[in-house]
């Protein structure tokens, strides 16, 4: 299943991940959970980054890669777009709002995926 974000990027791109893992779908729901774990993580840094730019970018850098690397899209760009404005409690919202989305698309993806 390919979701897709308001933004036409995809929330979770099925087709990537497979190409990634070689259909290895126990390998997917592995990374699906560490990429869940690691926003969760992530969001919980960012809170308490405080006024450390520096920080900042790297934890939503990090983030970006993550999210690009399994197929999650649409948070890699929001994190892409949050990189080039640190400290920006609007672009801090952004990343919280497609993590929140894209959290919910994991848990159905690994619904799925443990189901077949």
């Amino acid at each position: 299943m390919d979701y897709r974000s308001s933004s036409a990027h995809a929330l979770l791109d099925s087709a990537h991940l497979h190409r990634y893992t070689g259909g290895d779908t126990g390998l997917e729901i592995e990374l699906y959970s560490l990429l869940r774990g690691q926003i969760h993580s992530t969001l919980e840094a960012l809170e308490k980054a405080g006024d450390d730019e520096q920080l900042w970018r790297r934890l939503v850098h990090t983030l970006k890669g993550a999210a690009r690397g399994v197929g999650a899209m649409a948070l890699g760009e929001a994190c892409a777009a949050a990189e080039n404005r640190p400290l920006d409690p609007q672009a801090l919202g952004e990343v919280r709002e497609m993590a929140g989305v894209t959290v919910r698309a994991i848990g159905e993806a690994l619904r799925q995926r443990k189901a077949a």
